[in-house]
């Protein structure tokens, strides 16, 4: 398969998840806005902090470097070697569900239960939520190899607006259950995301007349279950090996991502209420992140890790391949930089406004808007480190990511002492802080990877990260006329000035993107060759 099929498959899977995504998160944002009103902030904090990291650590630190290793490379490997290392994952999940349960239960500050009521029940369930969603993960990395369109996007989609459903039902008829409701409702949501898989490659496997069926490494949906017949070893060293490697680094990546949930967990440096209103105002912030950077990152990491041999130096690769890769890193880090400046620049001026049509006074008075400001600034940085950690970690061999390793530990270390003191010294904004300068830290080494790996080639991706002039006084000058509406039209003057605010910014982001499609035209023809003439395709299949 060449790099230009491959990128085209990659700009297809793209395109239709942000699409998809977006129609579903639509739904799921207004129905958690719905659910928002009837619960406290306590409950919120100790669901959407306490018992999601419980959730999150089991899967990631069983799953994230499996995936990585068995992601790595062509698809042209003997996949019974690697769905038997994929299966390893569910033993690993039971085996850090028990362990991390046992530290909820028995280290961490339980919640009074006149407040939060079934604190003990609800660890127990998300913990085997996790267990439940790893069983899948088999048939996840098959379809991310292989380039299945539409099937992640709908299947996580699907899962959580039946979730968000489930537990919209259950706040308003049983809301004595507490978090009875939340870890029934995870467990939900876990069970249908993996149905949805097994479902898929069952009537997959069992149609021959099927296209795509004939492109799949397996002709049978048992032929996905471990297999103990084979004279060969059990599983391919050398992917183990690189799980490894990335294991180590999947444990240090967790903390970072995660670190200020770890500090509020285990240092109580926030109170419930307050971790839930962070919480809150983080995934909001966090919205269009998981939208349009997550889809790109993951489906461009499977390209770069397919046109780009891992053990080969850069003048061994094919030519042809490094130079599209060049190019696709040069047009992604210059969509990326300018999503994230129009959603710093106007999301400054009307994060008052979203908090308080999201959660109404609970969350646009006090800390809220200053959170989500600054949080604003943190996804310019999350846009940039999503498209240059996709490559670096592609690009990677398995030495490079073991001493990567080491800097990641270190970096680890700091930012969690960092989280600690910022937020004494100013309160849950902290948390954005540090992580900020975690993100800078971690753009700066993968900035430094791609600069050396490019420094013998006329190839130049990093000028991806240059504007014109022009672009960035129109974000300037949009940046100064919606701060100005802000504090003569919102938010405490009613609706008519309200949608006069509205009106101002829309003014001004038609201008910025206009500026934007008339100074970057080597982007523009990116996005039109690559994303517009994968919709095509999307139509035909």
């Amino acid at each position: 398969m060449g790099s230009q099929e491959v990128l085209g498959q990659a700009a297809r899977l793209a395109s239709s998840g942000l699409l998809l995504q977006v129609l579903f998160r639509v739904i799921t944002f207004v129905l958690n806005a719905f659910i928002l009103r009837f619960l406290s902030k306590e409950i919120v904090g100790v669901v959407n902090v306490r018992l999601t990291l419980l959730y999150s650590t089991t899967t990631f630190l069983a799953r994230e470097a499996f995936r990585r290793a068995c992601l790595s490379g062509s698809t042209q490997r003997d996949w019974s070697q690697t769905l038997n290392l994929l299966w390893l994952t569910v033993p690993l999940g039971v085996f850090w569900s028990l362990f991390l349960g046992w530290v909820w239960l028995q280290l961490l500050e339980v919640p009074d239960p006149d407040v939060v009521p079934h604190y003990g029940t609800g660890v127990v369930l998300f913990g085997l939520s996790a267990v439940v969603e790893l069983l899948g993960e088999p048939f996840w990395v098959l379809a991310q190899a292989h380039m299945f369109v539409k099937l992640k996007v709908i299947a996580e989609s699907l899962s959580v607006i039946l979730r968000s459903i489930l537990t919209a039902f259950l706040v308003l008829w049983l809301p004595l259950w507490g978090l009875y409701i939340f870890s029934l409702a995870q467990l939900f949501y876990t069970s249908v995301l993996v149905l949805c898989y097994v479902i898929y490659f069952t009537k997959l496997l069992s149609s021959p007349e099927s296209t795509k069926q004939h492109t799949l490494p397996v002709s049978r949906i048992t032929d996905l279950l471990p297999d103990f017949t084979r004279n060969r070893d059990f599983v391919n060293w050398k992917e183990a090996k690189l799980t490894w490697s990335f294991f180590k680094q999947s444990f240090l990546k967790q903390i970072l991502t995660e670190g200020e949930r770890y500090v509020m967990t285990f240092l109580n440096v926030l109170n419930f209420g307050d971790q839930g209103v962070y919480d809150i105002v983080n995934n909001l912030g966090s919205l269009v992140a998981r939208l349009i950077f997550q889809p790109i990152e993951e489906s461009f990491y499977i390209f770069f890790a397919k046109v780009l041999e891992r053990e080969k130096d850069a003048t061994l690769q094919r030519q042809e391949d490094f130079a599209v890769a060049a190019m696709v890193l040069e047009s992604l880090l210059k969509l990326a930089l300018l999503a994230g400046l129009t959603i710093t620049v106007f999301g400054f001026a009307y994060s008052q406004l979203a908090l308080d049509i999201y959660g109404g006074a609970m969350l646009s008075s006090g800390s809220g808007p200053v959170l989500l400001r600054t949080y604003c600034l943190y996804v310019l940085l999350l846009a940039i480190n999503g498209v240059t950690e996709c490559f670096t970690f592609a690009a990677m061999s398995k030495e490079e990511v073991d001493r990567y390793n080491f800097t990641m530990l270190a970096l680890s270390s700091s930012f969690l002492v960092l989280s600690y003191l910022l937020t004494r010294w100013c309160g849950s904004v902290g948390f954005i802080l540090a992580n900020c300068f975690n993100m800078g830290i971690r753009i700066t080494q993968s900035l430094c990877f791609i600069y050396r790996y490019y420094q013998e080639s006329p190839h130049r991706p990093l000028a991806g990260l240059h504007l014109s002039p022009v672009l960035l006084g129109a974000f300037a000058l949009s940046g100064g006329i919606t701060g100005v509406s802000e504090v003569f039209l919102c938010c405490d003057q009613g609706w008519p000035a309200r949608l006069a605010h509205i009106t101002v910014g829309a003014i001004c982001l038609g201008l910025t993107l206009g500026t934007a499609f008339l100074t970057e035209a080597k982007l523009i023809h990116f996005l039109r060759t690559q994303f517009g003439v994968s919709k095509v395709a999307d139509k035909m299949t």
